[in-house]
């Protein structure tokens, strides 16, 4: 059994995988250790590159996921896939020295740490050759990161660290969310108590082959693990993605109502058809991207699902009305019936497009 699982999440990074396999052989010379892909299905052929290499090397191993993408959730599966007492996470890319994996062990053999951090901001650490947008997400995230962290760190969005398995496990029974990339964060938010952390400097490298998968997607997947992590025991993550979709399909809905029936003068009922269809499709498509990236349809499945979509909030839509009319005709003051029927709307388009339109 090795000491040492290295588990690297990959996404086309086949060019990388040699060079870091004899780094890491180098640098973990004389200790039992392994290093486990988890490769997302990458088009450029990684699993099989990772295939070949354990082939001749049997400290490689691959694991390969099929319809699955995100880089936390992926780091877990290869740690839940390892028998090592010792789990370490790093990227495929050789922006992190492996070097430091040595001293990290070393911290966590002597008992009274949980995880050892690289961090870049460190005296003796460094960001390399970040760009200036790079180190001013990096900050702000750092700074949101405070918000449910239970520790002081200096580099919470490190994404190279090593953690003993008990410490692993109290995590993801107290409920890690697995969102988007920052599974460092997810693991401090989630821990039952303080986890005791440890950090060590090091200097990000500069990337060899392959490219930054950091953008827009990846800081929504950021920030929707923060709300997770604040607000998700009392209303799902995915509920208020979803609810302020349909915050932005209203506003859809009465531009199109004024422009085709106040500016081409359609009559009413079909203006309002025309709208509704419209918002309809806005909220599927945005929710689609966004909302439900992880399950998102493509091609014919695509089509079928806008389907169920509009069929689940037509009915939604009946539900609405009919139970603000309700309620009004109690005598509820207007305002509270009509938030009463748009709340069972939203909960029922929820709930039934969930199941129906994006099962898993």
């Amino acid at each position: 059994m090795p000491e040492l699982t290295v588990v690297v999440p990959t996404f086309n990074e086949a060019d990388n995988l040699s060079a870091l396999v004899g780094e890491l052989t180098q640098a973990l010379d004389g200790l039992d250790w392994e290093v486990l892909f988890v490769d997302d299905d990458s088009p450029d052929g990684t699993a099989d590159r990772a295939r070949a290499l354990a082939q001749h090397n049997p400290r490689v191993r691959c694991l390969q996921r099929l319809g699955r993408r995100g880089l936390a959730s992926a780091c877990i599966e290869g740690m839940l896939a390892s028998s090592a007492p010792c789990l370490a996470v790093m990227d495929g890319d050789l922006q992190h020295d492996p070097a430091l994996l040595r001293p990290m062990l070393e911290t966590l053999r002597g008992g009274e740490t949980d995880i050892v951090v690289g961090s870049r901001h460190l005296d003796g650490g460094g960001v390399g050759d970040f760009s200036a947008y790079r180190q001013w997400v990096s900050r702000v995230g750092d700074r949101l990161s405070r918000a449910v962290l239970k520790a002081r760190l200096t580099d919470p969005m490190s994404g190279f660290f090593m953690l003993t398995r008990p410490a692993l496990m109290a995590c993801l029974r107290n409920g890690v969310s697995a969102i988007g990339y920052k599974l460092l964060v997810d693991l401090f938010a989630s821990a039952p108590r303080p986890l005791r952390a440890a950090e060590l400097p090091y200097t990000f490298r500069s990337r060899v082959a392959g490219h930054s998968k950091l953008d827009s997607k990846v800081v929504l997947d950021y920030l929707a693990l923060l709300t997770e992590k604040l607000v998700g025991r009392f209303v799902p993550v995915r509920f208020l993605a979803f609810s302020a979709v349909g915050g932005l399909g209203v506003g859809v809905h009465l531009a199109v109502l004024w422009a085709v029936f106040r500016g081409l003068g359609l009559a009413f009922v079909p203006a309002q058809l025309l709208a509704t269809l419209t918002a309809m499709t806005f909220n599927y498509v945005l929710n689609n991207s966004l909302t439900y990236r992880d399950r998102r349809l493509r091609g014919w499945r695509f089509l079928g699902g806008w389907l169920s979509f509009t069929l689940a909030c037509s009915v939604g839509a009946v539900a609405n009305v009919g139970i603000a009319a309700y309620l009004y005709q109690r005598e509820t003051f207007w305002i509270a019936s009509a938030l009463s029927g748009v709340l069972v709307g939203a909960v029922w388009n929820y709930a039934v497009t969930s199941v129906y339109t994006w099962r898993r």
